[in-house]
């Protein structure tokens, strides 16, 4: 099924029916809504007749567009529009990388919305990290060409855009106050190779609010998707969920 943004974007989603809080999933940079950890959690959703939300930011999966051509800002409209059209009253948060950041800057925006917040190796402006390891020759390339590419261990090079880092720039999670009064669910693996575990250990230090915890998983890397991984998550929204 298809939901058309405010600003005509053509986003993919998949909406399971049943009681609330629901569920909302944000997804990974390249990655979509039928990742591992998505399917997972959807079927757990189903065991428990729990409504669930899992939807493609533009440029990925089956929604319209090409990554490059998007930024954070533009992924937090997705996320705030499909949202309140198709999943109405509390929600739990659960963001994967990208999508950590992407529900933390929801929690922080308007938390009376939200039932509780669970991220999975969350990449809370790591466009900044990105640019603070930059060499000569990569800044030469984004002022060139308006882009530059990285190596992937997923498939394809990741191609990152100016729009990306400048849009980064506009909405980081740790420039600002970070008060999340919901109860809060920081997921890490210590073999996370695209997010250090300092950088799990800043948020939670960052974060204020009554009910913030951080569990870290030894040897899980940064997909977390692996049978321990996928029950932790289950836990997790379980447990906040109710």
């Amino acid at each position: 099924m298809f939901h058309r943004t405010a600003s005509g974007r053509q986003l993919a989603f998949e909406r399971l029916e049943g009681q609330g809080p629901g569920v909302v999933f944000l997804h990974g940079f390249k990655s979509d809504m039928g990742g591992t950890k998505a399917v997972d959690l959807e079927a757990w959703c189903r065991e428990q007749g729990r409504a669930m939300l899992r939807f493609d930011l533009s440029g990925h999966g089956g929604s319209g567009g090409r990554v490059e051509e998007f930024g954070i800002a533009d992924w937090l409209e997705d996320a705030h529009d499909v949202i309140d059209a198709l999943a109405p009253g509390p929600q739990v948060l659960v963001g994967s990388s990208l999508g950590g950041w992407l529900a933390l800057l929801l929690a922080r925006a308007r938390p009376e919305r939200w039932a509780g917040l669970v991220t999975i190796a969350a990449a809370p402006d790591f466009t900044a990290r990105m640019q603070a390891e930059f060499s000569d020759e990569d800044r030469a390339a984004l002022a060139r060409d308006g882009r530059i590419a990285r190596p992937s261990d997923y498939g394809e090079d990741y191609v990152f855009s100016r729009r990306l880092f400048d849009q980064g720039a506009g909405n980081s999670v740790f420039g600002q106050p970070l008060r999340l009064p919901m109860p809060v669910r920081f997921l890490q693996g210590t073999a996370d190779a695209d997010v250090p575990m300092d950088d799990a250990l800043r948020l939670l230090s960052h974060a204020e609010g009554p009910d913030i915890r951080l569990a870290l998983v030894k040897d899980a890397d940064h997909r977390f998707s692996g049978p321990r991984e996928l029950r932790m998550i289950r836990e997790a929204v379980a447990e906040i969920a109710g």
